[in-house]
């Protein structure tokens, strides 16, 4: 089997300056300079990437099976990662505006992501202890585990199908609207708007705060889950929610059962309401 190819301690800033490339690693290696190419790895497989700097747009498109480890990716590092597969990023910066995208087979662990639009349109990702920040966030994603993350931004998580999210904290706006398929445990959620129009949206054992969250649900289940200065929650949504701590206000559940131990207002004006709610027990019908 040959032997990959050792590149070390050198720096590139021409165009496409391993274009093709198959079985290499670059170590201590830096893509910068006054020629300012672009695509430096572009249609390359078995590529390492160890303890570099990447400092030019577009680095890697259409790759196959690629690694990063202890590298940056600065901002003027831009659409880093782009219809590439089987790809593994690991203590790493990604700080690039679209960082990720239309990949496959991604994981990402112990990184740094500061990245407007990253990760959309990708299957099968696999983020482990990573943070970020982020303006819609994987959206339209498939197939994503997230253990560990910590997320602030605006409207993450929208369109996303097939998710799991565990021990996760996500101080995010209007995050997970028209989701499919998506289970949350053990995970706070700081944000408004949660949720609207989202089917077969889980959350077991977590902490939600602001306003209007879960709206025009369908097929919604809480599991001792708590929310926190968190009004006009579930209307017009299909729910299944059994909560562990006093809930502002409740409005309009269309279908299903709500068991909050208290509860500031029940809103009943719409005649379409049937969801049922129960306060410390008991029916509650205003």
């Amino acid at each position: 089997m040959k032997q990959p190819e050792k590149i070390t301690g050198q720096a590139f800033d021409e165009e496409r300056a391993f274009y093709g490339r198959c079985g290499i690693v670059l170590s201590d290696c830096r893509f910068d300079g006054p020629a300012d190419g672009e695509s430096a790895l572009k249609e390359c497989t078995d590529v390492a990437v160890q303890n570099c700097f990447c400092n030019l747009r577009y680095p890697f498109w259409h790759d196959h099976y690629i690694t990063i480890e202890n590298t940056e990716l600065t901002p003027l590092c831009r659409a880093a990662l782009w219809y590439s597969d089987h790809i593994s990023v690991s203590d790493s910066r990604l700080h690039g505006i679209k960082a990720l995208r239309e990949c496959r087979d991604a994981a990402l662990t112990g990184c740094d992501i500061v990245s407007p639009e990253f990760g959309w349109s990708v299957r099968n990702l696999r983020m482990e202890d990573c943070t970020a920040e982020s303006e819609y966030f994987l959206m339209r994603s498939e197939q994503v585990f997230c253990s560990g993350l910590e997320l602030r931004g605006k409207y993450s998580f929208q369109y996303v199908r097939g998710a799991e999210l565990e021990n996760c904290v996500l101080n995010t706006k209007d995050a997970f609207w028209h989701s499919e398929n998506v289970t949350v445990r053990n995970s706070v959620v700081n944000g408004e708007y949660l949720a609207w129009y989202s089917d077969h949206l889980t959350l077991i054992n977590c902490r939600i705060t602001g306003t209007q969250p879960l709206c025009y649900c369908t097929n919604l289940r809480l599991i001792n889950c708590e929310l926190t200065g968190a009004d006009l929650c579930f209307e017009k949504s299909e729910v299944e929610a059994t909560l562990t701590a006093p809930v502002d206000s409740i409005k309009n559940p269309l279908r299903g059962t709500i068991a909050v131990p208290q509860l500031g207002e029940l809103i009943r004006d719409d005649p379409a309401s049937r969801g049922e709610v129960i306060v410390n027990g008991e029916r509650a019908f205003r």
